[in-house]
């Protein structure tokens, strides 16, 4: 790989009304290639030998990274959700996973063709007909036995394949790890989290059968489809044995013994290897080649971020693996670029308080429109850290994002909101608009970008939902306000220019009363609440989670999994969306709901019913009536 070009993020930006004028010069973000394997683990091991600390990496003091671990044209733009295209002849009319972009699907819990539900929870595998609603396979998932039964499972569908996403950690312990104690460190063994990513491959033209498995040691960060071809990003960190303090010694000698132990680790340390194995007894073993592996030009993180594609329709091959040396963990695409964000390392100080830096995003852009390698394009920085993938949208090859000035404390009054208009330059992403100023003493709890229009909610006493004119991306301006109690954290485009918003129900002075469903119409200058629904002191997982939520424009029916605050008593809330109401149409709980944690978790539509999906079970459900059809026990 040869060096990569020059990026920064000079360019231009503005208040509302005023001319563009230059934006203040940032750090310069691009990504350098490394000069062979050697100048690689030279990089890798001086900048973890920085960040590391008496408890090695992480640990009191750390910065904690930006958000997504876990939360996001007119009438006429395609709704997430729904199918953007006619369903073969034959196949009953059905909704999708409410992904971001209609171009990139997204892994779920629960998938749907209309021909067949597929199903991961519990360590298994269901192939739902929905034709006879019966559960037609049942196949256990490789590596999901034991300890790691019921760990967190995720899918993909294409044509007659599934693939299967399984993040399990393991407790083992260490030799020695120090721990804080009266004589400064003791020599105690201390567990460490040892993580595990299968991507398991599943042929589901009969009954389910594993046709190919990948495993690493990389932790899952987020995935996108389009067509055949999965990229899938994966974090990893140095597998290093620190031994810290041993006999007592202090915080200083724990250092510097980490230290020589980060200096003596080999390359294998770093790059994580991905195993695969066909199924019929070919395996092999892929790490990313030295010159796919690059690091921002002013500064080498400790851990990798890599970037795997993978074609379903020929199998777990080669993953074709690129790294960068930097963290991240908010991940937007829509088919054709890719782009993964996060925050620079925070450098260990002994025996200093530590340092809170002004937050800072950096992007990396890749193209991902073909189905090889992924190709790094372009890179930027902006203020402020993202609240997650739908902070971000790209249009006509500009991105827009919306950042917050501040995450150590939300009550600071000096934190504020702004949306940034990036264009790519060569393999710059350069600043040539902004919006600033907006939620002052306030953050950022939900963004939507439709079209050349930005929808922003800040928070912190009331709930300013802003419109931001982004037609021209040089001169950004602020459309309308509307100010009113509580706030959305999930915001839902309609058709005929609504905006359906979940979130809180709030008093003046800021203090949560329960789950609010608003309706605004955004049609004209300024934005109006025209209906909304209250539950008192319940929440809702489509609050942090949109994969949650359903809404089937044929009938308006709109379904979200609510919670009381005990975290018991789940039921799925189906609401009618009119034109300017809503109306509470029923409610679909399953058995055991009572449990914590064990309520609906997902819903989706086949043809005229409407099926709900816990750990115990599915059920399907007449969408017209709510009248129960069947129960769909999975224990």
């Amino acid at each position: 790989m040869t060096a990569l070009a020059l990026a920064g993020t000079a360019g231009c930006g503005g208040s509302p009304g005023d001319a563009p004028r230059p934006a203040p010069p940032g750090p310069e973000v691009r990504l350098v290639a490394y000069d062979g394997c050697d100048a690689l683990l030279d990089g890798l091991r001086r900048a973890t030998a920085d960040q590391v600390g008496p408890y090695g990496l992480g640990g009191p003091g750390m910065m904690p990274l930006e958000g997504d671990t876990a939360l996001r044209k007119g009438p006429a733009a395609a709704q997430p959700g729904v199918p953007n295209a006619a369903p073969p002849p034959g196949t009953p009319q059905h909704s999708t996973t409410n992904s971001h972009e209609p171009g990139a699907d997204e892994p779920d819990l629960v998938k749907t063709d209309g021909r067949r539900i597929v199903t991961v929870t519990g360590g298994e595998l269901r192939v739902i007909d929905p034709a006879t609603r019966r559960v037609a396979h049942t196949m256990d998932l490789p590596g999901s036995g034991g300890a790691f039964r019921g760990g967190d499972a995720q899918l993909l569908l294409s044509g007659d394949r599934a693939l299967v996403t399984t993040q399990q950690t393991a407790m083992l312990p260490m030799e020695r790890r120090p721990l804080p104690g009266p004589g400064g460190f003791d020599d105690l063994p201390t567990p460490t989290p040892v993580p595990t990513t299968r991507l398991t491959l599943v042929d589901l033209s009969a009954a389910p059968k594993v046709i190919g498995t990948m495993t690493t040691e990389a932790g899952y960060v987020d995935a996108r489809q389009t067509g055949s071809t999965v990229r899938v990003v994966m974090r990893s960190t140095p597998r290093i044995q620190f031994p810290g303090g041993n006999g007592g010694k202090g915080e200083k000698q724990a250092i510097e013994a980490n230290r020589a132990a980060v200096l003596k680790a080999p390359l294998d340390a770093w790059l994580p290897s991905f195993r695969t194995d066909d199924g019929g007894g070919r395996a092999a073993t892929y790490r990313s080649p030295c010159d796919q592996v690059s690091r921002p030009s002013s500064y080498a993180g400790s851990s990798l971020l890599s970037v795997l594609t993978f074609d379903l329709a020929k199998g777990l091959g080669d993953p074709k693996a690129i790294a960068v040396a930097a963290d991240g963990t908010t991940v937007y695409g829509n088919g054709k670029s890719l782009y993964v964000t996060g925050t620079p390392p925070t450098p260990y100080t002994w025996n200093s308080p530590p340092r809170a830096p002004e937050p800072r995003t950096d992007i990396y852009k890749f193209d991902v429109a073909g189905t090889e390698r992924p190709r790094y394009v372009a890179s930027g920085s902006v203020k402020g850290f993202l609240l997650n993938q739908y902070s971000l949208s790209e249009l006509d090859g500009n991105l827009r994002l919306a950042t917050t000035t501040s995450q150590i404390d939300t009550r600071e009054r000096k934190s504020e909101s702004a949306v940034y208009v990036l264009a790519q330059h060569g393999a710059r992403l350069d600043e040539i608009g902004r919006v600033g100023g907006l939620g002052k003493g306030e953050r950022i709890y939900s963004v939507r970008f439709l079209g050349t229009t930005a929808y922003v909610v800040t928070f912190r006493q009331v709930d300013p939902l802003y419109t931001l004119d982004l037609k021209d991306p040089r001169r950004p301006r602020l459309g309308g306000e509307l100010k009113i109690t509580g706030y959305s954290a999930y915001l839902h485009p309609l058709a005929d220019g609504r905006l359906l918003g979940v979130g809180r129900d709030a008093d003046a002075s800021g203090r949560t009363l329960g789950l609010q469903v608003s309706l605004f119409d955004v049609s004209g200058a300024q934005p109006r609440k025209v209906a909304s629904y209250r539950l008192p002191d319940e929440s809702s997982q489509a609050e942090f989670e949109p994969h949650a939520f359903l809404y089937w424009p044929q009938s308006g029916l709109t379904v979200i999994p609510v919670m009381n605050p005990g975290g018991g008593t789940s039921e799925a809330l189906v609401l009618k969306i009119g034109g300017t109401s809503i109306t509470r149409a029923g409610a679909v709980r399953h058995p055991d709901g009572e449990r914590f944690g064990n309520g609906v978790k997902r819903s989706l539509v086949v043809g005229n019913t409407l099926w709900t999906f816990s750990d115990d079970g599915a059920r399907a459900t007449d969408a017209a009536t709510l009248k129960n059809a069947a129960w769909l026990p999975f224990r």
